[in-house]
C-alpha cells in the first residue's frame, strides 16, 4: 500500500505538474491573442469578431498579382492552408523590407519635385523653340551667304578667265571649287596652263608665271568686286618685258576706276604713273621723301 501510495502521489506530482503547465500555455495563448486583437485594432482598425468572420481559416484565399501598370489586380479564391500562407507573408515581409521605411514627407516632396518638372519642361520647350529659331536664322544666314559667294565667285572667275587669257595669249586658266556640292565648305583651285604647256598646277610654273597667274587673280577680284584704291607692292618684278606690257594695259584699265598704288623699280610701270613718290637718303643720313606729279608732256 506505501509502495501504491508512493506512485500515485508520484503520478499525483505529474498531473499537477501538467495542469500548471497548461495553465501557463492558455495564459501566454490569452496573452497572444490579446496582443494580436490589439495590433489588429492599432493598425488595420477591424474589430477581432469582423477579422475573424471575414478572414478566418474557413474562409477562400484570394491570389494576388501586379500587372504592367504596377496594380494589384485579385484573380480566383483557393481554400487556406497555413504552410501556403506563410510563405506568402515571408514573401510579403521580404518585398515590404526592400522598400524601406515610409517618409512621412514623400507627398510633399513629390510635390515639389513635380513642380520642378513642370518649370523643366516649359524651359526646354523653350529652349527646343530657340533652337530651331536659331537653326533657322542660321539657314537663312547660310543660304544668303552662300548666294553672295556663288555670285562673287562666279563674277571672279568669268573675269580671271578673261584678264588670263589676255596676260597669256592663247593659253587657259579658270577657278574650281573643290567641293562644289558645299559652296560653304569649299576651297578654291586655280588652274593655269600658258599657252604651249600642258601645265595645270601652279607649283610646276615658272616664277613669271605664277607671278603673272596671281596678278591675273587679284585683277579678277578686283573688277568682281571693285574698290576705290588698290596698293600693289612689285607684283611685275619678275616679269619680262613683254607680260609687263600685257600688264600695264590691264592697270591702265583698273585706273580708270580706282587710285592705284603701286611700289615698283620698273621704269616702265613709272612712266604710266600720275605722280611718283621716293625715298632717298641725304648725306647726313636722314632719309627724305620726294615726290613729282608727272605730266603727259613730262612722260614723254
Amino acid at each position: 500500500m506505501r509502495t501504491r501510495g508512493r506512485e500515485l502521489t508520484a503520478e499525483l506530482e505529474q498531473l499537477t505538474s501538467s495542469v500548471h503547465k497548461d495553465e501557463i500555455a492558455r495564459a501566454e495563448q490569452r496573452m497572444r491573442i490579446e496582443t494580436l486583437e490589439n495590433k489588429t485594432m492599432e493598425e488595420f482598425g477591424i474589430d477581432t469578431q469582423v477579422l475573424v468572420s471575414e478572414y478566418g481559416p474557413d474562409k477562400d484565399v484570394p491570389t494576388f498579382f501586379e500587372n504592367e501598370a504596377g496594380e494589384i489586380v485579385t484573380t480566383e479564391l483557393i481554400p487556406y492552408r497555413r504552410d501556403q500562407q506563410e510563405k506568402r507573408l515571408a514573401s510579403a515581409e521580404r518585398s515590404l523590407a526592400l522598400l524601406g521605411k515610409i517618409n512621412p514627407l514623400a507627398l510633399e516632396e513629390f510635390s515639389t519635385l513635380e513642380e520642378r518638372l513642370k518649370f523643366l519642361a516649359e524651359q526646354l520647350e523653350d529652349l527646343k523653340n530657340t533652337k530651331k529659331d536659331l537653326l533657322d536664322i542660321i539657314k537663312e544666314v547660310d543660304d544668303r551667304v552662300q548666294t553672295i559667294f556663288m555670285e562673287a565667285y562666279e563674277e571672279t572667275s568669268k573675269h580671271f578667265e578673261d584678264i588670263f587669257s589676255r596676260l597669256f595669249p592663247g593659253g587657259d586658266g579658270r577657278l574650281i571649287l573643290t567641293d562644289p556640292d558645299n559652296p560653304l565648305t569649299s576651297g578654291v583651285d586655280v588652274e593655269a596652263r600658258p599657252p604651249g604647256k600642258r601645265i595645270k598646277r601652279l607649283s610646276l610654273l615658272s616664277g613669271g608665271e605664277k607671278s603673272l597667274t596671281a596678278v591675273a587673280m587679284l585683277v579678277a577680284i578686283f573688277k568682281a568686286r571693285p574698290s576705290p584704291f588698290y596698293v600693289l607692292d612689285e607684283v611685275e618684278a619678275a616679269l619680262d618685258d613683254v607680260n609687263l606690257g600685257r600688264l600695264l594695259v590691264i592697270l591702265e584699265e583698273l585706273r580708270a576706276s580706282s587710285q592705284l598704288i603701286i611700289i615698283t623699280h620698273q621704269k616702265r610701270t613709272m612712266e604710266i604713273a600720275d605722280a611718283l613718290y621716293g625715298v632717298t637718303m641725304r648725306g647726313d643720313g636722314v632719309t627724305e621723301v620726294i615726290s613729282q606729279r608727272l605730266r603727259e608732256s613730262d612722260a614723254s
